[in-house]
């Protein structure tokens, strides 16, 4: 069967200055078109073939297609190159349900089932992981496919007169304009598509859009809010007009002003969301799983796994705003939660106090450097950690140090989580459960979960 692969020319087309969306560009054919046997899938989405004992990568194209393409930049090691034809489809491909798919960044699988998004995750995990652990038994935790985005941050631009509301190119700096995103939950679905039907009427109210650096959008247990980041002084009275805006759709409007590292939130004004029976709320640019439902069943199985009791004084590191110490302290004789930013220890501080929690309180510093925070004398017996892409190498001296039974360690980079997990095995620390946790379906990222016992 001989399948025709159509790229869209909407981001070619669109009216863009070139010396505002400064970037990438897209790259150039520099080879003639061949045929290709698809061998593989990266753990971005790009099929992996070989032409005369040479990797090259396609964008698009899935394991077990016969394709066409055409090589755009070509390295020593390996060639990447732009899908022209899909000679043999495979039986896994599917239309992506999103008319921007073929321009947006914000996606990468949706041309694939979503059973097989996971297969696919879950073979590179494998791949990551082999050194450090037997990966025949990885628990899959996933929800809802579409749907489930709670959060975006919507890049904004005028051209030539000319509204640019969306996420930036894939590939590129560029922004590509959408009608909606299929990701988001349904109420951000709708105040989108409200938003940008008043943005298009811009003049109306004073000309915002030009003077915005972009928009965020929410949703939580308070309903959904929308955060504008102004470049530019805007007028009283076209604040006012917003506002009457919010207002009548029933979303909380922030301003984030020019000069201002975020947005001066009231604490009446703060977000909240529930997890594990517990309130917590938190400044709404804070950060937060963005996968409301996922998030509920990473917590959970963090409680079932690390297994708190009466006798365990756990440490929750990179805490956030105390998304699990919160649950942790429900079920400790104590929780310390360690975090950098001084605004999310204080909200976390504020959330335990609120819920009620004596046994939980937090510290703030920087785990990414040697530690100046003196948590040697809590008594740790056990640990969780939830760092950012990079890692927690830097601390994890520290932490052995303490000699936890256990620590649950829990990662959205599964290179980074190899590379620590083989140092925590130096130190006679052994993994007992890998879970692989689908946060983010249709991209290519995904959360692990590892449990080691000494």
């Amino acid at each position: 069967m001989r399948k025709r692969f159509f790229t869209s020319n909407k981001a070619a087309s669109s009216p863009r200055s070139h010396r505002k969306n400064r970037g990438k560009h897209p790259s150039q054919p520099m080879g003639p078109i061949r045929y290709f046997r698809v061998e593989g899938l990266t753990h971005e989405g790009k099929g992996v073939a070989r032409a005369d004992g040479k990797v090259t990568f396609i964008a698009g194209a899935l394991p077990g297609e016969k394709v066409t393409a055409q090589v755009v930049k070509s390295n020593r090691r390996f060639d990447e190159a732009k899908l022209v034809d899909i000679e043999q489809p495979s039986v896994h491909r599917v239309t992506p349900a999103c008319s921007h798919y073929a321009e947006c960044g914000g996606c990468s699988f949706q041309h694939l089932t979503v059973e097989q998004q996971r297969e696919s995750k879950k073979i590179w995990l494998q791949g990551q992981l082999r050194k450090v652990c037997s990966t025949d038994d990885i628990m899959l935790l996933a929800d809802s496919a579409m749907g489930y985005r709670r959060r975006a941050r919507l890049a904004i631009r005028v051209v030539d007169e000319q509204l640019l509301l969306g996420f930036r190119g894939n590939g590129t700096q560029q922004i590509v304009s959408i009608d909606n995103c299929i990701v988001l939950t349904e109420p951000l679905q709708q105040t989108f598509v409200a938003l940008k039907s008043v943005l298009l009427e811009d003049a109306v109210l004073g000309c915002i859009a030009a003077k915005l650096g972009h928009v965020e959008l929410l949703e939580d247990d308070k309903g959904v809010s929308v955060l504008f980041r102004l470049t530019g002084n805007v007028e009283q009275g076209i604040r006012t007009k917003w506002s009457a805006w919010a207002e009548m759709q029933n979303v909380e409007l922030y301003w984030q002003f020019s000069g201002e590292n975020r947005a001066n939130v009231s604490q009446v004004a703060r977000r909240q969301y529930q997890v594990d029976d517990f309130a917590l709320r938190y400044h709404p640019q804070d950060f937060i799983q963005v996968n409301a439902a996922m998030n509920a069943k990473m917590v959970e199985q963090a409680m079932q796994w690390l297994a708190p009791s009466q006798d365990d004084v756990i440490l929750d590191l990179f805490c956030g705003v105390g998304n699990f110490s919160l649950p942790l302290a429900k079920r400790a004789k104590q929780v310390v939660g360690v975090e950098v930013q001084e605004s999310m220890v204080k909200a976390g501080q504020s959330n335990a106090q609120t819920n009620h929690l004596s046994n939980l309180s937090f510290v703030a510093a920087d785990l990414t450097q040697a530690t100046n925070k003196d948590i040697t004398s809590y008594g740790v017996t056990k640990v969780l950690l939830d760092p950012p892409r990079a890692g927690a190498i830097e601390f994890l001296p520290s932490l052995v140090k303490l000699k936890p039974k256990q620590i649950l360690y829990v990662s959205c980079d599964a290179a980074t989580l190899a590379r620590d997990a083989e140092y925590l095995l130096e130190k006679r620390y052994k993994v007992k459960r890998v879970a692989m946790m689908d946060m983010f379906p249709q991209t290519a990222h995904l959360e692990t979960m590892l449990l080691f016992s000494r």
